[in-house]
Order: structure tokens, then sequence, then C-alpha cells
């Protein structure tokens, strides 16, 4: 019988904590949570705003309760930034472990719009209006996908852009 990743359970705004992923199951706090086996691993932002969103999302893509969850300032970007050098290796290590552990067979990321790290990182010029937004998610995004596929052959990577109001948008 599969064991769900524990920690993608219903999600509080203050249950979700910045570079988590799944820790109950990758840091052995039970042995047949880290034996279990998920589908997913999603890559979220930390915006407390969205929490509740996100986690009806993916219960509306029949995934409640099963995947595991890394969050990063920004997600796409915030796995990639030199701002943050130590960002990441921190998510390719937990990209490792969601492997290793739960043999997963897709990643999902999720930007969202309004990021604060989007406009932290980047700059507020280059996310001033919803077009230049949207470019700059869509190109990390992206980014982020060749990244994924180069290092792990096989892994099916899915995009997308959640709303404020909770709508998400895929990129392909």
């Amino acid at each position: 019988m599969r064991q769900p990743c524990l920690t993608s359970r219903a999600l509080s705004r203050r249950s979700v904590v910045s570079l988590g992923v799944c820790a109950a199951c990758a840091l052995g706090s039970s042995p047949a949570a880290a034996a279990g086996h998920c589908d997913v691993m999603l890559l979220t932002c930390m915006d407390y705003r969205l929490t509740g969103d996100i986690v009806r999302y993916m219960d509306g893509r029949g995934l409640g309760g099963d995947y595991d969850h890394v969050v990063l300032a920004g997600a796409a970007l915030g796995a990639q930034t030199r701002r943050r050098p130590a960002w990441r290796p921190t998510f390719w290590q937990h990209l490792d472990a969601a492997v290793s552990l739960h043999q997963i067979k897709k990643v999902m990321v999720l930007d969202h719009r309004d990021c604060g790290a989007y406009r932290l990182f980047l700059g507020e010029r280059a996310v001033d209006t919803p077009e230049k937004e949207h470019a700059a998610h869509v190109a990390e995004l992206r980014r982020l996908r060749q990244q994924i596929n180069a290092r792990r052959r096989g892994l099916e990577v899915e995009l997308g852009l959640m709303a404020l109001d909770g709508s998400v948008e895929t990129i392909v």
C-alpha cells in the first residue's frame, strides 16, 4: 500500500516553512513514511496568502496528501537566484531526496502573481507591469524546467502561474 507524504496534508499559514520539504518523511521521523511513495514534488513560494489555494489546487488535481512540498521564496526564481546562492543546492538536494525516498515521477513548479521575491531579486522595474511580471515568471519557470530536464532526465516537469484568486495558468 502506498504511504502518502504526511506534510502535504492541510497546511495552515504557520505550517508552511521556507525551505521545507516533506520534512517528516525526508528526515526520518517515521520509517513507514520515509519508505512511502509519492508521484510528485511540488515547488511553491512561501507567500502565506496562497497556502490554502495551493492545497485546494493540489486536492483538485487529485493529489491531496500525495506530494512532497518544497517551499522557497520566489519558487522557480528562488531555486535559481544568485542572490541566495545556498538555495540552489538546497532545491537540488530536495529533488534528489524526493527521487530517492519517494520515487517521484514529476516536478510541479507553481509560481504566483504579485510575488515579493521577484521584486526583491529582480528589481521593481522588472515586474512593474502585468506583462513584464508575466514574462519574468515564464522565463524563470522555463529556465528551471530546462535545468531539471538536463539533470534529471525522465522526470516530467509541469509549470504553473497562480493568480491571487487561486486560479492557475499552465505555462508550456
